[in-house]
């Protein structure tokens, strides 16, 4: 889906800025979940979702709020569908993204550390014992202590430097 149109650039920079609801520092466009925006009709949009985990159960209120910001802008017939292909990946969490992670206390995934992201690496399990930045105080000497924390794609860690917890976005 390409939104061409300067009426679908603007409706996608719209939705764009719509906070992930359960990381509400950074937006879909930073997370990288927002797939494209077509205008299909007088008033009408399609929007296209890429969930972080297929079973997300954060979709139905992403598509309530984008919903509503288009709405508040003046279409009054909008479709959010989900699209599983390709899969996201934390590769698309943009720098700016993986900032606001960070500067609020998450430690984001590494840049190209998907599993699948180099060659010869599909389907490889996500890694334990990682080298996690510390957002506190930037040491990485972190130990891992849950593989979840409050959401699935995010990992409970704590820095053996400052002794602070945090979480830490997984690589997926």
């Amino acid at each position: 889906m390409v939104s061409d149109s300067p009426l679908e650039r603007e409706l996608l920079r719209l939705v764009g800025e719509v906070p992930d609801p359960e990381l509400p520092v950074v937006s879909l466009a930073d997370l990288g979940v927002l797939r494209g925006v077509e205008v299909t009709g007088p008033g009408r949009v399609e929007v296209e979702l890429t969930p972080t985990w297929t079973g997300c159960p954060a979709l139905d209120t992403m598509a309530a709020d984008i919903t509503r910001v288009l709405t508040e802008h003046g279409m009054s017939d909008v479709e959010v569908r989900t699209v599983l292909a390709p899969a996201w990946t934390t590769d698309a969490i943009s720098a700016e993204g993986r900032r606001k992670l960070a500067e609020h206390g998450v430690a984001p995934p590494r840049p190209g550390a998907a599993p699948g992201a180099a060659a010869g690496d599909r389907g490889a399990p996500v890694a334990v014992d990682l080298a996690v930045r510390c957002p506190h105080c930037g040491s990485t000497e972190t130990v891992l202590l849950s593989r979840f924390s409050s959401t699935a794609c995010k990992a409970l860690r704590r820095c053996e430097s400052c002794g602070e917890p945090f979480d830490h976005f997984k690589e997926v």
